[in-house]
């Protein structure tokens, strides 16, 4: 597959075309960044991690009967992608109590949320990201109400299937962040699955695997990515 022109750079992802118009070239950069990316570092492997933590992901989603924008590694650090129309929202679940619900509630951290909470923001870094609802979607048309229903669905279908998934490697799946868009009249997930976009937290220890480590300085974050991939028996280059 040849990789063509650059058609979009995002905080840590750089898509290109390719030599098919329906599929795009995804790489994966070693930047991290937190806070809207007020906080910004290059941490060596960063890429190859999260580029194979997907590619594991996204098959298993896949086998699940959830359809994603993901077609096949490329080598280390890049993936082929389908061209997707991506949907401005992006969905939060929340499994316990973390982060931003625990700031904007007034809420005690590690409670559990049964059922989970599902939460839609827009995706829109100048705005921070705003939360907003059903109705600022069908109104502003963002989504249609068929979309957000079966965004809904597809979300907490990813929740189903990855909760036993982290359990059995002794991880609890905190809460995470999915981005949809159109692909050939289609809803599928795109964007990507990665410590980047969860929260996972050891099963009995509490301890945060994921890029919690980078935003609150607690050292480690490519050590503990690298983690959660053993623990998922994810085989990574050396």
């Amino acid at each position: 597959m040849q990789k063509g022109a650059e058609i979009y750079s995002g905080k840590a992802k750089t898509l290109y075309t390719s030599d098919d118009p329906e599929l795009l070239v995804m790489e994966y950069r070693n930047d991290a960044t937190a806070f809207n990316a007020l906080k910004k570092a290059s941490l060596p492997r960063k890429g190859l991690v999260n580029n194979y933590f997907n590619a594991f992901i996204m098959d298993y989603l896949e086998k699940q009967g959830i359809k994603t924008h993901f077609v096949k590694l490329l080598n280390d650090t890049e993936s082929l992608v389908r061209r997707v129309e991506i949907i401005p929202l992006e969905c939060v679940v929340r499994n316990v109590t973390a982060g931003n619900l625990c700031k904007r509630l007034g809420l005690e951290e590690n409670k559990i949320i049964s059922p989970p909470l599902f939460e839609f923001y827009l995706k829109n870094d100048a705005l921070n990201d705003p939360i907003i609802n059903d109705d600022h979607i069908r109104l502003f048309n963002f989504a249609s109400p068929g979309e957000i229903a079966l965004i809904k669905k597809m979300s907490l279908a990813v929740n189903d299937a990855l909760i036993p998934l982290f359990l059995k490697a002794n991880l609890t799946l905190v809460d995470f962040k999915l981005e949809f868009g159109r692909c050939d009249g289609n809803i599928i997930l795109g964007d990507e699955f990665t410590p980047d976009g969860c929260r996972l937290w050891d099963v009995h220890t509490r301890e945060r695997l994921d890029k919690d480590r980078f935003r609150q300085d607690l050292g480690n974050v490519i050590e503990s990515y690298e983690e959660v991939a053993r623990r998922l028996q994810i085989k990574l280059p050396t």
